[in-house]
């Protein structure tokens, strides 16, 4: 079967008697096209491991086990699960995982599987999640490509002071290079989703855009400031928890040491100094 032609799609689901789910967000992809670009973004190698969330009917991984060493599926519906055991039985090279990635430790599968890629259509309303634990695993992968809301796409591509740049751009950026490859029309995909969608690749840097004392640390200062992001920056860091400044009374220095004026606001300071702000503020 053709699973990118809409009338095959529909004749499969009807058979199966399922009906896609909002709540998993099932928006099957039916664009021959993006699915092309997709498989052209990953630049896949015969010795790669892949790890696809969210396979649904198969439309990637069709592809992604004739061009992969192995893959590595996570789906949550049981009913697309057990079609999928049965749609690609003769393809030894694919492992299924039925169950919900979000219960999945994606670090430990990460490093224990050596996956080297992540190609997926993600589940809109968990895959910010998922990224982020998969980026700051140990064994983050050397490429992502992955479909996601236009919106998240933006904010993880952001530059500092737009009106997009918040933690996940800081969070995502310091790892990776990161770019939107094409925005992509909700009729490609049935049923079309509510919101619009992009493809997003992700680039490995070769080392962090700053190497972090204490990434632990790291978080938890972004996520304080940028709880209060309107705020200036030295009325946050005096208001911190001692976890985040242990020494308030140092913070005009530490500021003024990297180059951050203490009326700059969270959205202003680029990712690197978000790392350097970081390792002088996190003792030793």
């Amino acid at each position: 079967m053709k699973r990118t032609r809409p009338s095959e799609i529909k004749s499969l689901l009807a058979e199966r008697d399922i009906q896609p789910s909002r709540v998993l967000g099932q928006n099957f992809l039916i664009d021959h096209n993006i699915l092309e670009i997709i498989l052209d973004s990953a630049h896949l190698a015969t010795d790669d491991t892949v790890l696809e969330i969210g396979p649904g009917l198969g439309v990637l991984t069709e592809h992604l086990v004739k061009r992969a060493h192995r893959v590595i599926a996570i789906e949550k519906d049981p009913r697309l699960a057990a079609y999928l055991r049965e749609a690609f039985a003769d393809r030894p090279n694919l492992s299924l995982i039925e169950g919900d990635a979000l219960a999945q430790d994606l670090p430990k599968l990460l490093a224990d599987e050596a996956i080297s890629h992540v190609v997926s259509n993600l589940p809109y309303s968990s895959g910010t999640r998922m990224l982020i634990d998969m980026i700051h695993a140990d064994a983050r992968p050397l490429r992502l490509v992955v479909m996601l809301q236009l919106d998240v796409a933006e904010r993880l591509t952001a530059i500092p002071g737009s009106k997009a740049y918040g933690l996940v751009s800081i969070l995502a950026q310091t790892y990776y290079d990161i770019l939107i490859r094409k925005t992509v029309s909700a009729t490609c995909f049935y049923p079309p989703p509510d919101v619009r969608s992009a493809l997003v690749e992700f680039f490995r840097l070769p080392k962090t855009r700053v190497e972090l004392r204490n990434p632990q640390h790291w978080q938890a200062l972004t996520k304080w400031c940028f709880s209060q992001r309107r705020k200036q920056m030295h009325t946050i860091l005096q208001r911190a928890p001692k976890d985040v400044v242990s020494q308030p009374g140092s913070v005009a220095e530490v500021l003024h040491g990297i180059g951050i004026a203490p009326d700059q606001r969270p959205e202003s300071i680029a990712v690197e100094k978000w790392g350097e702000l970081s390792n002088r503020l996190c003792g030793d």
